[in-house]
Parts: structure tokens; sequence; C-alpha cells
């Protein structure tokens, strides 16, 4: 990330604008457990009925679970549906 995001994300930290994310920032909504929201997102990396990754900007978000489907997708969003029992962001490597 550079230097003018860092600069944007100190500002809405001074401007105690933490509740609302940024532009473009991938939102993860998690509905009880049998639905994931995903906004801004950057496609799917694999597809199973176990596992669903995600590419956002700074990495990868894995549902894991079972029965997982794809059920909407579109390119601002995505939903997945199925047994979830977890959501985690694996962060890509500072190059």
């Amino acid at each position: 990330m550079g230097k003018a995001y860092r600069f944007l994300e100190l500002l809405a930290d001074r401007a105690e604008l933490e509740s609302e994310p940024m532009l473009a920032q991938p939102i993860i909504e998690v509905a009880g457990d049998s639905r994931v929201l995903v906004e801004n997102h950057r496609g799917v990396s694999a597809y199973s009925t176990q596992r669903i990754l995600i590419k956002v900007s700074f990495g990868t978000v894995c549902v894991c679970g079972c029965g997982l489907q794809l059920i909407r997708m579109t390119k601002e969003q995505l939903v997945i549906r199925g047994r979830i029992d977890s959501v985690s962001l694996q962060r890509r490597k500072a190059e």
C-alpha cells in the first residue's frame, strides 16, 4: 500500500471515522452461521463446498464450512451461503 493510502488511513483515524471503511476497502459481513457478504472483492481464487478463497486488496479472505455455495457474484459484491465454520484473513506479505 502506498503512502497516499497510509495518509488517508491516518487522516480517517484522526477524524474518528473508524466506523466507516475507506473507499474501495473490502467489507466482510457475517450473518449468523449461514451467510457471508464480501464487498469490494477482486475475484475468487479457489472454490469448493468446504472452502472459498476471495481475493481482496491486501490479501485473501478464506471462508470455511460445509455445503458452501457462491449464490451471487457481481463486480462489487459476492454472497456465500452454507454452514460457516470460520472466516479468516490471510494478509499478503509486505513487499
